[in-house]
């Protein structure tokens, strides 16, 4: 990867993340409403388990504790824990502004700039994740 196209992409994550909070911020502040910024914070967390995750299948065999599936495919207990938790706090992060909205704690317009703000940052994190990955090249010539 070149050092242009790493400094581009960090560019637009950095501008991404910065209009999610900008939404968020928003939201809470147009309207003298701070309730949502708690979708920020579920936000942030929700990458979390997606790390413990990577680190918890490269860190031991991954034949413990797991059971083998038909196709010989071991499913790791502790990754699809992971998973879950992962799902579980972006659907909270989602239903939370709903659910603010519907006991009409928040506005409509609140609603709308956390529930965008809180989806382009969880965007920005799993991009990040995925652009700045590590890549084993093996070009070996012999």
């Amino acid at each position: 990867m070149s050092r242009r196209s790493s400094l581009i992409k960090l560019i637009f994550l950095s501008v991404l993340i910065a209009v999610g909070f900008l939404n968020i911020i928003l939201s809470c502040a147009l309207f003298d409403n701070w309730l949502p910024i708690l979708v920020v914070v579920i936000f942030l967390i929700a990458s979390l388990p997606n790390s413990i995750a990577k680190c918890a299948t490269s860190s031991y065999d991954s034949n413990f504790l797991g059971d083998f599936d038909d196709d010989g495919v071991v499913g790791n207990p502790v990754v699809e824990f992971c998973h879950f938790l992962t799902g579980l706090l972006v659907v909270s992060g989602t239903c939370l502004p709903m659910a603010l909205y519907h006991c009409h704690l928040i506005t409509g317009y609140s609603f709308a700039l956390s529930l965008t703000g809180g989806f382009l940052i969880y965007l920005s994190i799993v991009l990040f994740s995925v652009g700045f990955k590590d890549e084993e090249n093996d070009d070996y010539d012999f």
